[in-house]
């Protein structure tokens, strides 16, 4: 699963990409660490992200991988703040 997260980053409008697997902190309720791998994807903006969603290397990767997983999160959001 993790080499082809990283095919993903060959997509132009992939401006950075983040892959991991759950650390292990301490439990607490607060902190879901049900997943097996994660990633994290920057875009410039929704329509870059829309470009990724049917891009060829992005339709390839689902076809080969998508018999790994039982279920995907995905969580988009506009970044309203940095530090």
């Amino acid at each position: 699963m993790i080499e082809g997260l990283n095919t993903l980053n060959a997509i132009p409008q992939v401006k950075k990409l983040l892959i991991g697997k759950p650390a292990s902190t301490e439990k607490r309720d607060v902190v879901d660490n049900s997943f097996h791998v994660s990633e994290l994807m920057y875009f410039d903006s929704v329509k870059d992200q829309d470009d990724y969603q049917v891009h060829p290397v992005h339709k390839a990767f689902v076809d080969k991988y998508s018999q790994l997983w039982e279920r995907v999160v995905v969580y988009d959001m506009i970044v309203e703040a940095t530090v």
